[in-house]
């Protein structure tokens, strides 16, 4: 007995950038259609109506999905099932077909990469529309790649959906159309786009605090050599992985204190009308979680769940953790994308993982919104590469074809050599010995803006960005962070001022001690801040733009990462807008 068309009365009402995306498609009616959406925007409600709209006029007969991994396959067969389409997600390439009691399949693109011909010879036996879940890993590899194109050439439609439409290499992404630039280079194009600021605005999404901590590290080269530096300050690439490294250590003591201050801004939200709030750490490697999941355990007294690798029993974990009120998951990977644990709202970023595609990834685990009001907090190493990341979260990436590797100042390769894995777990252990590190609230980014701090770890300060509301709307975060960056400027100066009135109510050698240049830049981000809230009530602006105005006029990177003299020159631009 075939399997029932779905009702379409049955599906839940589509939000304004679904029905938008849908009305372009079936106004189209085109073969290939490549929607962007920011994670947790609902990619997979949209791919689903659209494959119930093209089954009920007898478009397609069949529905393929192409997902990242097993997990995903069962993850996409459920959400299926709630609207009547049925995915048989134990398919397996020996299998000639599906039961008649599916409408189609979901696989994975390794199992489309090792077997190409199973799935061109099952779309070319039935119209099928294929959905390619995050397309954008069909550039994973040559095999995977071209057993994607020959495999589904032949099919009626083909839907692409990525949340991350860029990589990291030149490898190109089969079905989805690249347009010269003035520049000469290739830019993927897609047919309908809905970024994160987009979702913010319309409170399809958590807006994300960013907590990045500072700390001195000490750790020790292969040739005996004992070095120290301030995770942070600027120093050589090579530097900054191992300094990077030594700070993710589980050994040292900047784990343990980061941890410590996740853990509160966890009960924080739990407190704060979020009961069922969950924290996920983000792993290197499997020792390293392992070792993660018994510092939480020390530093909460309750277990975390831990997820290790993409098999059977991790999917099951990660299906347990959803349904559950545990506090932590560990994961490696498993979690960076795709998987949906709504109730994740803090997340501790413990990967030395670099590139733009894997922490977009991995930070939209966290802004799934449930209900209004509700915030993420993601603590990370004080990073510059990380920091500008944080900073640029509502920026829109394309894939971009011939771009030179140093086309953004970075150079992903030296950290990647940071990232261990399962088959390289030792490369760079080789090369250092962590020694020690100390963890401390370097800075809190929201919404491009940096928001600094000079605070001890455990200090008031630190205190009162772990202890920010729950329940806050984008707006009304950048107020209260601009208001409490006003009144620690204006304590700052009423201290200024004790101590010009009277010499004697401070040491001698106070007010002629020199500021270090981590100082300074944090003076200056408080006071850049500040004037850009001033223009922010004067204009109604939005802090982001008035801060990336000031970065067309003056150039150089987020105010997170800016020089001493870029702040200077910001501050007095500001002041002429």
């Amino acid at each position: 007995m075939a399997a029932r068309l779905p009702a379409l009365e049955t599906f839940p009402p589509l939000r304004a950038w679904q029905r938008k995306a849908l009305v372009e498609y079936l106004r189209r009616r085109t073969e290939d259609f490549t929607a962007v959406a920011t994670p947790g925007a609902g990619k997979t409600t949209f791919a689903l109506r659209i494959a119930a709209e093209l089954l009920a006029d007898g478009t397609v007969d069949a529905v393929t999905v192409v997902a990242p991994t097993e997990h995903l396959k069962s993850q996409w067969a459920a959400s299926a099932a709630r609207v009547g389409i049925q995915l048989d997600a134990a398919f397996r390439n020996a299998d000639l077909h599906s039961s008649a009691d599916f409408h189609g399949a979901v696989v994975t693109y390794a199992q489309v990469g090792m077997a190409p011909q199973v799935h061109r010879r099952r779309t070319m036996t039935r119209r099928t529309l294929v959905i390619l879940d995050e397309i954008h890993h069909a550039g994973d590899s040559r095999s995977w790649g071209d057993g994607v194109k020959a495999a589904f050439e032949p099919a009626v439609r083909r839907l692409m959906l990525t949340g991350t439409p860029f990589r990291s290499d030149d490898n190109p992404i089969p079905f989805v159309e690249y347009e010269r630039g003035g520049d000469g280079l290739l830019r993927s194009r897609a047919d309908s786009v809905y970024g994160y600021a987009d979702a913010l605005r319309d409170g399809v999404v958590r807006p994300v605090l960013f907590l990045a901590y500072s700390g001195e590290t000490r750790w020790r080269t292969n040739a005996g050599d004992e070095l120290a530096a301030r995770l942070g300050e600027p120093m050589t690439q090579d530097l900054v992985a191992q300094a990077w490294r030594t700070a993710l250590d589980p050994a040292g003591d900047w784990m343990p204190q980061v941890l410590r201050a996740a853990d509160a801004r966890l009960t924080v939200l739990r407190n704060a009308g979020m009961p069922d709030a969950g924290g996920l750490i983000i792993a290197s490697d499997q020792q390293t979680a392992r070792s993660y999941a018994k510092l939480i355990e020390q530093v909460t007294g309750e277990k975390a769940a831990v997820v290790l690798s993409d098999d059977a029993g991790a999917s099951a974990r990660i299906a347990t953790f959803a349904a559950s009120e545990q506090r932590w998951l560990v994961a490696v990977r498993m979690v960076s994308e795709g998987v949906d644990i709504p109730r994740l709202a803090v997340g501790v970023y413990a990967t030395s993982a670099s590139t733009p595609l894997y922490f977009a990834q991995a930070i939209g685990r966290f802004v799934r919104a449930r209900r209004t009001g509700e915030t993420a907090s993601v603590f990370l190493p004080s990073v510059p590469h990380l920091l500008g990341l944080a900073s640029e979260m509502e920026a829109e990436r394309d894939h971009v074809l011939g771009k030179p590797k140093d086309a953004d100042g970075f150079d992903d390769d030296l950290l990647e050599r940071a990232q261990r894995d399962d088959q390289a777990s030792g490369e760079l252990e080789k090369r250092f010995a962590a020694l020690s590190a100390t963890a401390e609230l370097d800075q809190v980014i929201f919404d491009g803006a940096s928001f600094g701090t000079a605070a001890q770890a455990g200090t008031p300060e630190e205190e009162e960005y772990l202890g920010l509301p729950g329940l806050l709307t984008a707006d009304q975060v950048a107020m209260l962070l601009s208001k409490r960056q006003a009144e620690q400027l204006a304590a700052q100066r009423r201290r200024a001022a004790t101590r010009a009135a009277d010499p004697a109510a401070e040491p001698a050698a106070a007010p002629s001690a020199p500021m270090s240049a981590a100082q300074r830049r944090v003076a200056l981000r408080r006071q850049l801040n500040a004037l850009v809230a001033a223009q922010h009530h004067r204009t109604g602006q939005p802090h982001g733009k008035i801060h990336a105005e000031l970065r067309r006029l003056c150039g150089g990177p987020p105010s997170a990462q800016a020089t001493i003299e870029q702040l200077e020159e910001r501050i007095a631009t500001v002041q002429t807008l």
